[in-house]
This record gives structure tokens, C-alpha cells and sequence, in this order.
């Protein structure tokens, strides 16, 4: 029970560590900037190199110590659902379309396609054409919101229907999400 109690409290700090090396910075310089111990830091780099979240960008000497600038290995990072295992949600299990778990199980499905198209298209040299929409809205009460979701479903489907050709000669599939949540307020951070 202790072990999973500190894996969650580092969370924050190394969440805060990578979000900072998007640039090459020293373990000391980060704590620094962190304002805490510079042991604290570098216990927390290894880790996240020994996962290969950061990467060492050089070697310098610096009096009778070797200074190690290193830097987060990307610019993004994505947990796979398959490393989840039997976790991972699956669209067509879910009962309710409507339900939050139907809604995590497409939002997941969409990021696993997208992220391996993507390493696909990267690895041939060629661009993933993709759109993204996102907008809030401040519904006034449930029946808005309904209503607002039936005119959305309609319209869509109106788009669909007036741009879906099966017998396309080359054409390419695409899949459409569209997904409606409440926004999540900004969270506190803790203290570390």
C-alpha cells in the first residue's frame, strides 16, 4: 500500500519535470527552478530516463563534477490503452452511448488509431491528415443540452450522408468522434 501511495505523489513532481524539459536543463538548475532538493530531482530524472522519458543530451565537466544536461525524449507523451491490458475500454462492450464509459471507450479507441497512423506515416515519410474541433459551451439547463445534442446528431448526419460515397475509386475512410463532456475545473496543485 506505501509503494502505490509514493508512486502517486510522484506523479505530480515528475509531471512537473518533464513539462520543464522540453529544453535541456542540468538536475541542478531544475531544482532551482523548482525550488527543491537537488537530490529530490535527480532521483526522479533517473527514473524517468531509466523509462526513456528523458534522454541525455551531453556530458559536461564542471570543476570535480560532471554536469548532465538532459532533456524530455518528446514533445508529448501517451499512455496506450493496450498497456492497460484487460483495462482497456472496447466501444462495443459499452451498453449506454451515452454513458461517460462509452465516451472513454471511443475517445480511446480514436487516440490508439490516430497515435499508430501516425507512427505509420511518419516512419514512410508522409503526413496524417487529420481535423480537429474543439469548443465549450455553457448550457442554461438539461433541455438546452438535449437539444443542442439533437441538433448536433442531425446535422452531422446530414454531412455524412451528403459526403459518404462507398464507391469512391480511391477514396479513403475516415472515422468521425464527436464527443460532448462537462469541463473538468482547472485541478490544485499539491504540495510536494
Amino acid at each position: 500500500m506505501a509503494k502505490d501511495s509514493s508512486a502517486a505523489k510522484a506523479r505530480p513532481m515528475r509531471a512537473r519535470i518533464l513539462e520543464r524539459l522540453a529544453t535541456p536543463i542540468t538536475a541542478a538548475a531544475l531544482a532551482r527552478e523548482l525550488d527543491t532538493s537537488r537530490q529530490k530531482v535527480g532521483y526522479h530524472l533517473r527514473e524517468l530516463e531509466q523509462q526513456g522519458l528523458v534522454e541525455l543530451v551531453e556530458e559536461r565537466r564542471k570543476g570535480n563534477v560532471v554536469e548532465r544536461l538532459v532533456k524530455a525524449s518528446s514533445r508529448a507523451y501517451l499512455v496506450s490503452a493496450e498497456a492497460l491490458a484487460s483495462l482497456a475500454p472496447d466501444p462495443a462492450a459499452a451498453v449506454d452511448r451515452f454513458s461517460s464509459a462509452y465516451l472513454i471507450a471511443v475517445a480511446a479507441r480514436s487516440v490508439r488509431e490516430v497515435a499508430s497512423l501516425r507512427e505509420r506515416a511518419q516512419a514512410a515519410g508522409k503526413t496524417l491528415p487529420t481535423f480537429s474541433l474543439q469548443a465549450d459551451v455553457r448550457f442554461p439547463n438539461a433541455k438546452a443540452r438535449h437539444a443542442f445534442a439533437e441538433e448536433l446528431a442531425e446535422t452531422v448526419a446530414r454531412l455524412v450522408t451528403r459526403y459518404h460515397d462507398d464507391r469512391a475509386e480511391g477514396g479513403r475512410h475516415y472515422r468521425l468522434f464527436l464527443g460532448v463532456h462537462p469541463a473538468a475545473a482547472p485541478e490544485k496543485e499539491s504540495p510536494e
